[in-house]
Order: C-alpha cells, then sequence, then structure tokens
C-alpha cells in the first residue's frame, strides 16, 4: 500500500518510533555515495547495531526503472503493476554490503500489506461507517448523484465527485508532519533543494472553485 502517497508509511513510522528510516514516494532517495542510504545504514549499523527502514509501496520506482525493465503490467483495476521495491532494496543492501562494505548483516524483509488490510475495525471504526452509509442515502433520496460523502470540517458533506478526483492527496515533504518524522528517525532527507523548490510550489496551488449554488450534476 503506499501506491503514489506515503501517509501510512509515515503515521506508522511515527507511531512506532522504532523506525530508523522511512522511504515515501514523495521524497525521492538514492542508494550510493556521499548522504545515500547505504552511508545512512552503515552509520546506523555501527551506531546501534540493528535498523529498521519503513519503505512505501511507490517509494524509489524512479530506482527501479534503472535497474529494472518495465514490463508495462496492469492489475485487475486498470492500475500500472509496481515493482516490488522493499524486495529490489532489500536485495542491494545485501550486495553492497556483501560486496563493497565486507559486512556482515542479517536482513528481514517483512512484506505487511495483507495484515494492513486485514486489522478488524474498531467501535470508532463502525461508526464511521455507519455515518458515512446513512449520508450516503440520505443524499441519494434528496435527489443528489455524482457524489460521495464524507468529514469536512466536522461535519458530513456531499462531495462531487469532480472536487474528489481534481488532485491526489500526497505528502508534503515542506510540512511540518514530515519535519516530525525526519526529527524521530533522524534520517537524511535526501532530497535536493530542487525538489524542496517544487514541493513548496505545489503546495500553494488553489483549488479548483465550485460557484454558488453548483449541484453535483448539471441536471440535478
Amino acid at each position: 500500500m503506499g501506491r503514489h502517497s506515503g501517509f501510512i508509511a509515515m503515521h506508522a513510522t511515527l507511531a512506532s518510533r522504532d523506525v530508523d528510516c522511512c522511504l515515501i514516494p514523495e521524497s525521492p532517495f538514492y542508494l550510493e555515495g556521499k548522504g545515500g542510504l547505504f552511508e545512512f545504514i552503515k552509520r546506523r549499523i555501527k551506531e546501534n547495531g540493528h535498523m529498521v527502514i519503513v519503505v512505501a509501496e511507490g517509494a524509489g520506482q524512479d530506482l527501479l526503472a534503472k535497474y529494472l525493465q518495465s514490463m508495462n503490467q496492469q492489475d485487475a483495476s486498470g492500475n500500472n503493476l509496481l515493482q516490488d521495491v522493499g524486495l529490489w532494496i532489500s536485495h542491494k543492501i545485501n550486495d553492497h554490503f556483501a560486496r563493497v562494505q565486507k559486512m556482515a548483516i542479517t536482513l528481514k524483509y517483512i512484506d505487511p500489506t495483507y495484515m494492513i488490510r486485514a486489522v478488524p475495525g474498531n467501535a470508532s471504526d463502525n461508526v464511521y461507517c455507519s455515518l458515512l452509509a446513512q449520508s450516503a442515502v440520505h443524499g441519494a433520496m434528496a435527489g443528489y448523484t455524482g457524489f460521495t460523502v464524507g468529514p469536512v470540517n466536522g461535519r458530513h458533506s456531499y462531495i462531487p465527485f469532480e472536487r474528489i478526483n481534481e488532485r491526489q492527496n500526497q505528502v508534503v515533504i515542506t510540512d511540518r508532519m514530515w519535519a516530525r518524522l525526519l526529527s524521530s528517525t533522524n534520517q537524511p532527507s535526501f532530497i535536493s533543494p530542487r525538489v524542496v523548490a517544487e514541493s513548496k510550489k505545489n503546495q500553494y496551488k488553489p483549488p479548483t472553485q465550485l460557484l454558488h449554488g453548483d449541484r453535483c450534476e448539471n441536471n440535478h
């Protein structure tokens, strides 16, 4: 999970407080050279004797494209199949420390994809789902179409599909939450000033405004 956004990896890292490095799609990284991932891993292992890395599904896909030939395959939903970045990074780490650093390390790779999806809902989840279902029925009975429901500023609201699809929600690497993560893990940012400038530019892009009185569909 986390094909294009690193929210799950980021929040899991902050909640754990045992993670040494978190890699997400929004924050590009590199493996070799000064300030790279391998250098940070070596330093942390020498300091603590171990290291925990959390990797989002979509992280490092640009690096995989350089090493692996893209198959352009799609899943049943029509989404492009991403390469297994966790398995790829684990192989690269093992190879680097065995061949270059001449260090004996034991690497364990855990893929929690199904564990995340299979967690049973708690009481808060059940109440939230009931409110979503009731709000959807109220909207349909009121004659609205082309909408979804969700909490906006503490109130359950009807949200047009075009507002949902106008942009993708991503982690802002210049935001306070990502700064908290960097402070928690003490990892380097791995990014260049150019990437930071582009992130700030996209952060303040105004959303599309709906005209006053617009409905979810033109004929409703």
